[in-house]
């Protein structure tokens, strides 16, 4: 795993999206200096009239960036767009997309999204042909290809409903302009990070995670050194870290695994384990209550079991 090249994509993606994100609510007419009113019906706005679902969309985005600032939901959105889009990548080189059509890409791994030229064949819920065949006779491919992966996400919410929340809200008012030029965040996800390493493992998903906020971790850092308050936003970034495959299987071999191999003796188990620590030596005492431990493991169904994961 280039984890090199995955590093300079995911700190790159971070700012494009957030300059994206924040150059559509411009267009809206919001920024962090002016924010602007709610929109009255029929509103017109940088020489076009906004609908009335962009107009719900804009009056709840008003009212979010109030509660939490500018810069906090634009970093959100950004940030949302970010995980579908690599979720999405992952889903479609491991075949696991249930439509089977790639949303990024064609068959040779070339950046010409597939969903493009089988718009007329997907079956999506929520898909409207008639949409998909004016926006095709317009020939507006940007807006198209907006719409279909949009409708791809709310596709995947039945099946990942907290990954791929419905995108009905000003989630959607943000999606970034220009996807599929050459440079964009898109292209440089597929040129960027080689089809093997989306691959190799999922936990490239948690790397991608962990180096999006390298920067806003280092920041945070460096306030800290000089004994600056961090706002709580920063905390996560800081904190919150990418567990390596590695560190899960010790963990797991040695508490769980452990304690199934203690009331359940197995050497064949044992064997695929790499990370497993044999008790050392212990006092008479100590001996002794392990083995009642073990006498009452041995009664254990896996069933009944339960293992709490703090990380979330």
């Amino acid at each position: 795993m280039d984890k090199i090249a995955i590093k300079k994509f995911a700190i790159q993606a971070r700012n494009d999206l957030i300059a994206g994100v924040m150059q559509k609510a411009y267009e809206y007419g919001i920024d962090e200096k002016t924010t602007g009113n709610e929109a009255p019906t029929g509103a017109l706005l940088n020489g076009r009239i906004f609908t009335a679902e962009e107009q719900t969309q804009r009056d709840e985005l008003l009212h979010l960036i109030r509660s939490k600032g500018y810069v906090q939901v634009m970093e959100e959105i950004a940030y949302t767009w970010f995980n579908r889009f690599i979720a999405l990548r992952f889903m479609e080189v491991n075949g696991y997309l249930p439509t089977r059509i790639r949303v990024f890409t064609n068959e040779q791994n070339a950046f010409q999204p597939e969903i493009l030229t089988e718009a007329l064949h997907l079956d999506l819920e929520g898909l409207d042909k008639v949409k998909v065949i004016t926006l095709l006779e317009e020939n507006q491919t940007e807006e198209l290809y907006k719409y279909l992966l949009i409708t791809q996400c709310n596709d995947l919410n039945s099946a990942l409903p907290e990954m791929f929340e419905k995108i009905q809200n000003y989630t959607e008012l943000l999606f970034p302009n220009n996807l599929l030029k050459d440079g964009s965040v898109l292209a440089c996800m597929i040129s960027n990070i080689s089809p093997e390493d989306w691959t190799e493992a999922v936990e490239i998903i948690g790397w991608l995670y962990q180096y999006y906020n390298t920067e806003v971790k280092d920041e945070t850092f460096a306030l800290l050194s000089n004994n600056v308050k961090i706002t709580k936003e920063r905390i996560p970034a800081a904190t919150q870290l990418f567990t390596p495959d590695w560190i899960v299987r010790y963990m797991v071999e040695n508490s769980l695994g452990r304690l199934w191999i203690e009331g359940h003796p197995s050497d064949s188990l044992k064997s695929n384990w790499k990370y497993y620590l044999d008790e050392a030596e212990q006092e008479s005492e100590v001996e002794e209550q392990l083995r009642k431990n073990r006498s009452d493991y041995a009664k254990i169904k896996p069933e009944e079991i339960k293992v709490i994961d703090p990380c979330i």
